[in-house]
């Protein structure tokens, strides 16, 4: 479920996501912004008499514009706003429930570049709505049906105190975080916050078991020192700084510190698709059970899965999804394979900063680094490309016309469409987040990847 506008302001189940500047309606504008929040503040005022709101943004360089915008909508609106400030996407989740607010909004385009902006909306559980409360807002929005509070009950600020420390603190609370053994393996780690608030979250974490921190891009301005997107490519600072030092390993986290990519002593990437895996296997060495990830993900968390004598199971694209099935499924930990770690044991979200110390626990009880880890696992190789849409592009046919032309293949449609053929899958599917079609493969071979994508690329060229 998506609706465009335009290019530019896309409004969807994972929120309001646009650029900064231009025409209302069009890209993400002052006026999109507040009827947005204004639209939020309406649903929540729907479910219940609870009037707080927790509020807490990335460093981009038009968050304290949004920052604003949205905080005093909400007063407007009658609710009191907890305002975080510079904070993590995790971070505003599990303050959500310590707050007992009715809801919270993260303001962040994630990993999209820093003309973008968005505004995510959480539930009373510190969790991302489901596309059924997403299209309730939408509609909302659409219709106008926003109201104002008068003078006499309007909201308020109140301070935040000790977010990132309450975050820190459940996390080294975990019972199967052993910190004296991490403090006892002394890591050197390398940590490149992309000029963004994971350079306010990381470092004390990290100290607190023990690392030696050497940072990069750590001014927290919001001028991204390279394209968000944590791809080899993009990570060459980090990759050299870590062989420069002799460190242990390299950390990357996107602007609002969701998704983690991890960088060896030899300054190859570990793989953010295997960022998950590692960190499933920290848990099911102690604490055996199911696993859910998302469709685009790689089969190698089914394969340790099942190691440890649990189920794994695929959901839908989207941490929302992801999070539903974990739910049904009693999982143990989920997550996707853009680095994105879920553990229910600390919230329902994608926390960076749990995956980082799932890492450390994981390399400490094995005693060895993570070339070594990387090897304990399949190696799969995968391909992750994308095809701009546009006006003549019919997306919904185009999947549809692929589905048909692999019918006598196993066919997954829940989310664009999937082909698992005996040698490897392929996934389309329309992106949540950009106005694209995200291709995803992974096979054993380059070969075999490059046979599998051509063969659904075929028919995709037939059609555009």
């Amino acid at each position: 479920m998506q609706k465009i506008d335009r290019l530019s302001l896309i409004k969807s189940i994972s929120g309001i996501r646009g650029t900064i500047g231009g025409e209302p309606g069009q890209n993400l504008t002052p006026i999109d912004i507040v009827s947005s929040t204004a639209g939020y503040a309406h649903f929540l005022q729907k479910r219940s008499d609870n009037r707080k709101v927790v509020v807490g943004r990335d460093a981009r360089i038009s968050g304290s514009m949004l920052n604003g915008l949205v905080i005093n909508t909400l007063i407007a609106c009658g609710f009191d706003v907890v305002d975080l400030g510079l904070s993590t996407t995790p971070t505003v989740e599990m303050m959500v429930s310590a707050e007992n607010a009715a809801g919270g909004i993260v303001l962040t385009a994630s990993h999209n570049p820093k003309e973008w902006n968005a505004l995510k909306f959480l539930n009373e559980k510190g969790e991302f709505i489901s596309a059924n409360d997403g299209q309730e807002i939408i509609d909302t929005i659409a219709n106008g049906q926003l109201d104002f509070s008068s003078v006499g009950n309007i909201g308020k600020i109140i301070p935040a105190e000790n977010a990132f420390r309450h975050h820190i603190q459940a996390i080294l609370e975990l019972s199967f975080i052993d910190k004296a053994l991490i403090k006892s393996k002394h890591y050197k780690v390398v940590l490149d916050p992309i000029n963004s608030t994971g350079s306010l979250v990381i470092p004390p974490l990290l100290k607190a078991l023990g690392c030696e921190v050497i940072s990069i891009h750590d001014d927290c301005s919001g001028n991204f020192a390279h394209n968000p997107e944590p791809l080899a490519d993009h990570l060459k600072d980090l990759s050299t700084k870590v062989k420069e030092t002799g460190a242990d390993l390299g950390i990357s986290v996107d602007p609002d510190v969701d998704r983690l990519a991890l960088v060896m002593p030899n300054g190859e990437m570990f793989g953010e698709e295997y960022t998950l895996v590692a960190a499933a296997e920290a848990i099911l060495r102690n604490k055996p059970g199911n696993t859910v990830s998302n469709l685009s993900s790689t089969r190698a968390l089914a394969d340790v899965t099942r190691q440890y004598g649990g189920e794994y199971y695929a959901s839908a694209v989207g941490e929302v999804n992801v999070v539903q099935m974990m739910k049904d499924k009693d999982a143990v930990i989920g997550g996707e394979g853009n680095g994105g770690v879920i553990l229910p044991d600390l919230h329902y979200g994608r926390d960076a900063l749990v995956g980082i110390v799932l890492i450390l626990q994981l390399l400490s009880e094995l005693d060895c680094d993570l070339i070594s880890l990387k090897r304990r696992y399949p190696q799969y190789m995968m391909a992750k490309t994308k095809i701009q849409l546009t006006d003549k592009i019919d997306a919904d046919k185009l999947l549809s016309t692929i589905a048909e032309a692999f019918k006598y293949e196993k066919i997954n449609i829940i989310d664009g469409v999937k082909i698992d053929f005996e040698e490897g899958w392929v996934h389309m599917r329309k992106s949540n987040t950009e106005p694209i079609l995200r291709l995803y493969a992974e096979a054993e071979t380059k070969e075999t990847l490059s046979f599998l994508i051509q063969k659904v690329q075929s028919i995709v060229e037939k059609e555009i």
